[in-house]
């Protein structure tokens, strides 16, 4: 099944870059990516092999496109793969899932902090309020920043924590049946439990369901990945399956329904919200736009034409930088050559 906008703009909202090419390939490392992260200049990719690699926007050569390469590189205790990377650049700090562990490092430079993991990890969800936070300055110390908050889903309960300098513990509460996904602003913490998706207070630890993940009569023949995506500050979009379809609803905190109801002919892979776009990746490799206020689509970009470069024709997930990043322009750099430029001199008879 193919889409087709609705209600196309006459400039395109979005359009497909290459940042960096062949990640994977040797030279580099040699494992799938399996996560990445964007922030100015720099990007940090995951990789299968517990490999974390920083790759920098370099422009030494003015007369060459600028590129991203590799600045640094880290490797994970154990091997294991990199499974989600959160940045935090309110206070210069990454966190690392790998392994049902988060790990801490330092951003731009990926050093580790001393702080221990943190284990038995399932998922967590950083404060979206605190995520959107602007840069710390340099000359700021860290003790004297704000803390992030956010929160550590485990098999049986959540752990709340603050992370300044140092990892404080604020609390824990119950969840006997745990969760696979988690997405948190301000007190309110959405989650998908294993049939349900549901909302958390976590200042008054109490809990309410909002609508099944997956509302099929039959039991689907493919998995369905739960989707939960922060809007505002009272404010989730979630996805459910309806054996036909897959409907995206907008509720606030307290379960209500507002604005109006997305639908995609097939159930998302990921799901990305960038004011006033909600983008989407299907199964099929095809990006959909919807407008977040008419919620017409506005946008679809076709599959990559299959070629033999594999990797040029996976599109596994869509990934949101919420503080924006740097990207490489051919039109600058064609403007920015150098050319040769005839001096004519003049003698003037005073």
């Amino acid at each position: 099944m193919t889409s087709a906008p609705t209600n196309p703009v006459d400039v395109p909202p979005y359009q497909i870059q290459n940042l960096i090419t062949g990640a994977s390939e040797s030279g580099l490392v040699t494992s799938e990516v399996r996560c990445a992260q964007a922030l100015g200049s720099e990007i940090y990719v995951g990789f299968a092999n517990g490999e974390l690699v920083r790759f920098s926007l370099q422009a030494d050569d003015p007369n060459k496109l600028e590129s991203y390469t590799v600045l640094s590189r880290q490797t994970l205790p154990n091997d294991k793969a990199v499974d989600e990377i959160v940045l935090l650049p309110c206070i210069s700090r990454a966190l690392i899932l790998s392994d049902n562990q988060i790990h801490f490092f330092t951003i731009p430079s990926l050093d580790g902090v001393v702080i221990k993991p943190i284990r038995h990890v399932v998922t967590f969800a950083v404060d979206h309020q605190h995520l959107r936070r602007p840069a710390a300055s340099p000359s700021t110390p860290t003790h004297l920043l704000e803390a992030v908050e956010f929160t550590v889903i485990k098999r049986n309960a959540l752990s709340m924590y603050a992370l300044r300098e140092k990892l404080f513990y604020l609390k824990e509460i119950p969840l006997p049946q745990g969760a696979s996904l988690a997405r948190r602003t301000g007190q309110s913490l959405c989650i998908a439990g294993r049939t349900e998706y549901q909302i958390i207070d976590l200042e008054k630890a109490s809990m309410f369901d909002i609508i099944p993940i997956s509302q099929a009569l039959e039991p689907p023949q493919f998995p369905i990945k739960p989707s939960i995506t922060v809007i505002d500050t009272n404010e989730f979009l979630i996805l459910s399956y309806t054996g036909m379809s897959t409907l995206g609803l907008f509720i606030t905190s307290n379960g209500d329904p507002v604005r109006g109801t997305l639908q995609w002919p097939q159930h998302p892979e990921s799901v990305c919200y960038d004011y006033p776009y909600i983008t989407s990746l299907l199964p099929n490799g095809t990006i959909e736009v919807h407008a977040i206020e008419t919620q017409n689509i506005v946008q679809v970009i076709p599959a990559p034409v299959p070629s033999s470069d594999i990797e040029s024709i996976q599109r596994k997930k869509l990934i949101p930088s919420l503080q924006g990043y740097l990207v490489p322009s051919a039109e600058k750099s064609a403007k920015m050559r150098t050319v040769p430029v005839n001096l004519r001199r003049e003698r003037f008879d005073i």
